[in-house]
């Protein structure tokens, strides 16, 4: 029974590791990752600080698609965010799923 629990929960975690390793891929192709890092500044805010001071926020998700399509400026500081309207809806989606995803 125990060996069953085990295999049950390591096979869950290879699952989340395996959406999270393809969403940081869209992400990467998508060139996100070269304006930001997971844990780092680099032109724009690190993706765990975006998930941090979105924590909770309902309407998070949607606003930061927005964002990712149309561009932003103003929060982070005085580098604005191009519009990225090349990345399909639901690219975004998923990679802003990641993003708030992040601890």
């Amino acid at each position: 029974m125990k060996a069953l629990i085990l295999t049950a929960a390591s096979a869950a975690l290879l699952a989340m590791t395996g959406v999270a390793s393809a969403d940081q891929a869209l992400a990467q192709k998508n060139a996100c990752m070269s304006c930001h890092g997971i844990d780092k500044k680099i032109v724009g805010p690190a993706f765990k600080d975006v998930a941090k001071k979105y924590a909770g926020d309902p309407k998070a998700e949607d606003m930061l698609v927005g964002k990712v399509k149309t561009g932003g400026k103003g929060v982070w500081g005085p580098v604005p965010m191009p519009p990225n309207p090349q990345v399909k809806p639901e690219d975004a989606k998923k990679i802003i799923e990641w993003v708030l995803s992040l601890k």
